[in-house]
């Protein structure tokens, strides 16, 4: 976060917003084996609304209590249950709500703020050894200068995935107009239970136990910069490389775009081989598709390489050609067979394994282009002007986030997590430069 002498966002209440209906005395949500797994990062998300977007305060809290009588969830806490792994005891100790003014109008804000800055409109606090009284979620609420707000949630990732947090606030939006929720919540963590004939021989398998054995890389300072990039643009380039990569999606051109000029900003490109973790949404790629709505988390992660002299020779559209025949080419057995190993790794009295970095320590980039981000709308018809998503520690060579565009069509938003230096070189590189972006939040991280 700023400084807090710096800051210009000013909170003025802090408060537990509850659910309208009593939570079921006993009631219990255990975690999966890839909600075990995330346990090292947590979420942060940013929904910008302008003043005619604005709604009353004391209507927000009553259509958020509505909207947790349908997470019960939501207003629980964690806990070890008997084996040591992580469940949630569902109660009605409430959800973490803040109220806030923000010292700026709107349109100031996003032609100024930093990312740092972009942070203190959400509020976090980092899991105790012993989380008792501690909320997963917490909700703030912050009023700008001449109308308009940003809604900020925070959550653990162990409990939630950036589907699951698009879509409680989708849900809460759902709830403020009076409407039915369009994705109605999936508490079923056996949907993702390993299978009884389990298969770990397989590539993600490996890349997963290469995950767990990679060192801690050495600390650097991280900034974090986002572009926004036009449907016209997108199309555009996705044109260009339309011979070497014709079923290029707008993720595959970013994606190798990104990947490509990171690998300029980190080294000379004489290094033999380049990496990249990339992060999918598996939800709707099952044989047996979970609903939209599954609570938890229901990401995998994959590597891809290639040398140097490659890249450079074969340009945008032999990369984003790669990263394309990557990501289709992934069959349900990879899934499972990550879930396999993750389940393999308990120990004799079936307790999960520690968690480790997913989001590095080699350079990630995560698909998130599904999303249903500017779908919330608190009045009718009313989209954000603008959704930040941002994944707390971030490690090694950083992290690219792929989502959606407030813009119809293909028009994309692009969030890098990088080294000071990559970023300050991404934000005048003649590569990225030429696609025309829109430059949002480009300071420290």
């Amino acid at each position: 976060m700023s400084d807090a002498n710096n800051t210009r966002v000013a909170v003025r209440a802090l408060m537990t917003a509850v659910s309208t209906t009593p939570v079921r005395p006993g009631k219990t949500h255990p975690l999966s084996a890839m909600d075990h797994l995330m346990g090292v990062h947590h979420l942060r998300m940013v929904y910008y609304y302008r003043s005619d977007a604005s709604v009353e305060m004391e209507k927000l809290k009553e259509s958020l209590s509505d909207m947790l009588s349908h997470y019960p969830v939501l207003t629980g806490r964690l806990r070890r249950a008997e084996g040591g792994n992580w469940e949630v005891k569902c109660s009605d100790a409430g959800v973490r709500f803040l109220e806030a003014t923000v010292d700026a109008t709107l349109d100031e804000w996003l032609r100024s703020a930093h990312a740092s800055e972009e942070k203190d409109l959400t509020h976090w606090e980092k899991m105790p050894e012993d989380p008792y009284i501690w909320s997963p979620f917490h909700i703030k609420i912050n009023e700008f200068e001449g109308g308009g707000i940003a809604i900020g949630l925070s959550c653990t990732h162990i409990l939630s995935d950036p589907t699951c947090a698009t879509l409680l606030v989708k849900a809460w939006s759902d709830v403020h107009r009076g409407s039915t929720i369009a994705y109605p919540p999936f508490f079923h963590p056996p949907g993702l239970r390993g299978r009884d004939a389990p298969n770990t021989d397989t590539k993600s398998a490996k890349f997963y136990a290469s995950k767990s054995k990679a060192k801690p890389p050495a600390p650097v300072k991280m900034s974090t910069a986002t572009f926004r990039f036009s449907d016209a643009m997108v199309k555009k380039h996705l044109s260009e490389i339309h011979a070497e990569c014709p079923d290029a999606t707008p993720f595959d051109m970013l994606a190798a775009l990104f990947w490509s000029r990171v690998m300029h900003a980190k080294s000379p490109m004489h290094v033999e081989t380049h990496s990249l973790s990339i992060c999918i949404d598996f939800r709707k790629l099952m044989h047996a598709p979970l609903p939209h709505g599954y609570f938890g988390n229901a990401l995998h992660f994959s590597g891809v390489s290639s040398t140097a002299a490659e890249m450079e020779e074969g340009g945008l559209g032999f990369v984003a050609g790669l990263i394309h025949r990557h990501v289709s080419g992934l069959e349900e057995e990879e899934y499972w067979s990550a879930i396999n190993w993750v389940e393999s790794q308990k120990d004799e009295g079936g307790r999960f394994a520690p968690p480790f970095t997913m989001y590095g320590p080699e350079l990630t980039c995560a698909n998130m282009e599904h999303v249903f981000a500017y779908s919330a709308m608190f009045a009718k018809d009313v989209k954000p002007v603008h959704v930040a998503y941002h994944v707390g520690n971030v490690e090694g060579d950083g992290l690219i986030l792929v989502l959606p565009s407030p813009e119809e069509g293909l028009g994309r938003t692009v969030t890098v997590t990088l080294p000071v230096e990559q970023t300050a070189k991404l934000l005048n590189d003649e590569a990225i430069l030429c696609l025309k972006p829109a430059v949002l939040f480009s300071g420290k991280a």
